[in-house]
């Protein structure tokens, strides 16, 4: 399925990119963050398990065991964005 990903602050910063759109055969929100860890390089320090993370989904604050649509929205911030 396809999705929409957005990254901001320092994940955004990290990964050089504000958004993207990625194929996934994931099915929960955890699925696609090790499916961007297994990328490696930016990708595994910015989402790093040993990391605060915060998702949503939909624009819906959301834990990793949230299940994927095709077309949906997620994205990743740290636990503290802005300032």
């Amino acid at each position: 399925m396809k999705l929409s990903i957005r990254y901001f602050a320092s994940i955004r910063e990290a990964i050089g990119l504000a958004q993207e759109s990625v194929e996934t055969s994931a099915t929960t929100l955890g699925g696609v963050r090790d499916e961007l860890i297994a990328r490696g390089d930016a990708y595994a320090q910015a989402l790093a398990r040993g990391k605060a993370v915060r998702m949503a989904l939909n624009q819906v604050m959301v834990d990793e065991s949230a299940a994927l649509s095709e077309g949906a929205e997620v994205a990743f911030f740290p636990p503290v964005t802005g300032g």
